[in-house]
């Protein structure tokens, strides 16, 4: 039996996106233990994961702490990792790989650099879609690939039977009208105006919710929906993944809620404009699609509307 270490740092929708990859190792080293490396957002939400060992903590202190940056490699290689599978693929695990296998090879670190084609370069490369690298970054190391074309991120799922018994929810729509503060060119303006066309259609069927993160409670207040919080506070990873997947449909920016509700396999839209592609995001499943524009201030509440009609009876 050997060890193995996984590297997921972040962020919340690569966490998801992760999901098959992890399944993936774990039935390939079914005799070793798996060990995976992450910061502190994603520590306890890991711990659920039935796949992991267990799950070491990286504060991500800045490289030239070398008090920390010694503390923590002395740490990791206590465990005798006999392989890593760097599925971040940063500046910083690469420096982490000169520290912890300054020699190494495909045999003990995998990462989209020492699995990279023969025939393409980084950038190349980075152009295909995320699943897709992650797929090939697998196969090149010899494993054999199930899930990781298809994540699963139920597991990361728990009981919220009374947050939904406290603001009665059985059925409704969810919506994350929220992005970070210096993205803004990732939110849709419109929201307010499909909640009015949503109660006007479906006021009997469905309630119309939101589910803000910490720093969003406050915005959410401008939001003309039922906002749900537990206690006062913004809603745990594992409640809010418990939350979309329950739902009848998600309409989200392309942010981390709308990359778990891709992998949750619910129904719904993520809204892109030009900040990204969202076919190098993998986000398109069977039942989540993309619209993809030029301009979100130009997507209207009718195209929305009308693509959102088309999932609901």
């Amino acid at each position: 039996m050997s060890n193995i270490l996984i590297i997921k740092h972040g962020s919340l929708g690569d966490i998801a996106q992760a999901s098959g990859v992890i399944q993936d190792i774990f039935e390939n080293h079914q005799d070793d233990k798996i060990y995976l490396l992450t910061t502190k957002p994603y520590f306890d939400l890991f711990k659920k994961n039935s796949y992991l060992t267990d799950v070491i903590l990286d504060k991500r202190l800045s490289r030239f702490n070398l008090i920390y940056l010694y503390l923590l490699m002395r740490k990791i290689k206590k465990y005798n990792f006999v392989k890593v599978y760097d599925l971040q693929n940063s500046s910083r695990t690469s420096f982490y790989k000169k520290i912890l296998f300054p020699n190494s090879n495909l045999n003990n670190w995998s990462s989209s650099e020492t699995t990279l084609p023969s025939h393409k370069s980084k950038e190349e490369f980075d152009k295909d879609p995320v699943l897709n690298r992650f797929d090939h970054q697998l196969k090149t190391s010899g494993l054999v690939t199930k899930h990781t074309m298809h994540p699963d991120f139920s597991w990361s799922c728990s009981d919220i039977s009374k947050i939904k018994l406290e603001y009665n929810l059985e059925k409704y729509i969810v919506l994350f009208p929220f992005c970070s503060p210096h993205l803004n060119s990732k939110k849709w303006p419109y929201y307010n105006d499909l909640i009015i066309k949503l109660k006007e259609k479906y006021a009997e069927q469905y309630k119309i919710i939101v589910a803000p993160g910490p720093n969003e409670i406050k915005e959410a207040e401008e939001i003309k929906a039922l906002c749900i919080l537990d206690n006062g506070k913004a809603l745990d990873i594992s409640q809010l993944a418990s939350i979309i997947k329950d739902s009848s449909f998600v309409v989200a920016n392309d942010t981390g809620p709308a990359h778990i509700a891709a992998h949750l396999n619910v129904k719904g839209l993520a809204l892109f404009g030009a900040h990204k592609s969202a076919f190098l995001q993998s986000i398109e499943r069977e039942n989540f699609k993309p619209i993809q524009v030029s301009d979100l201030n130009k997507l209207s509440t009718e195209k929305v509307f009308e693509r959102l009609s088309n999932f609901l009876p």
